[in-house]
């Protein structure tokens, strides 16, 4: 049923139940909103079960540690875009794939610019630079953005091999994740970020299109 989230729970002695799952949202969501607040130094197992409103018990029950705790909420993160990749497969089954590649970046775009989602992977890069557990973590969030990635592009030009599109899959992924590092506000300065969301859909189509 979370297949994604079973793999930070194996630790865990007994199976978890539905209300087992509430409570791992529960933490979750408390850790990602601390993290993005207070960054990796201000997280603590404490902190997250006061969050939470439940016991540290409960959270250790869980979740023995940071780091396992951490790497719950980036797999959680990464499982929440792909959930919403195939809802825009879904619902755009029946349009070009061309179509469906733009509206998914333009859902990517609009989720690293919300301030939560920012903050969480901004402290996470910035960890990575120091700290090899969230180095790996990242090397793998970033594999899972690149293969999905080119699976959207790959033979949209026949002309184009699936290796070029590997490539260019990778820069794809450097652009997206580096408009973070911008802080575009996509309220208070809704034109910027207007701007810069046509000028990555160009960009964009030109590397999944032109030879």
């Amino acid at each position: 049923m979370h297949p994604t989230l079973d793999q930070t729970l194996r630790y865990k002695s007994s199976l978890t139940t539905e209300k087992g799952w509430e409570r791992v949202h529960a933490i979750l969501q408390a850790a990602r909103r601390l993290l993005a607040a207070d960054g990796y130094a201000g997280l603590s197992m404490r902190r997250v079960a006061a969050e939470a409103r439940m016991s540290l018990s409960n959270v250790q029950h869980y979740y023995g540690s940071k780091e396992v705790l951490l790497e719950a909420v980036l797999l959680s993160t990464m499982d929440e875009f792909q959930a919403k990749m195939d809802r825009i497969s879904a619902e755009m089954s029946d349009r070009p794939r061309l179509e469906q590649f733009v509206s998914t970046t333009d859902m990517f775009l609009e989720e690293i610019t919300n301030p939560v989602t920012h903050a969480l992977f901004f402290e996470i890069w910035a960890l990575a630079s120091r700290n090899a557990f969230a180095s790996s973590l990242m090397d793998r969030m970033l594999g899972r953005e690149r293969k999905t990635v080119y699976n959207l592009i790959r033979g949209l030009n026949p002309a184009i091999p699936d290796e070029e599109y590997m490539q260019r899959a990778i820069l794809m992924v450097a652009q997206i994740e580096g408009l973070m590092l911008f802080r575009l506000d996509r309220e208070s300065r809704r034109d910027q970020f207007l701007a810069v969301r046509a000028a990555l859909r160009k960009a964009l189509l030109n590397l999944a299109t032109v030879p």
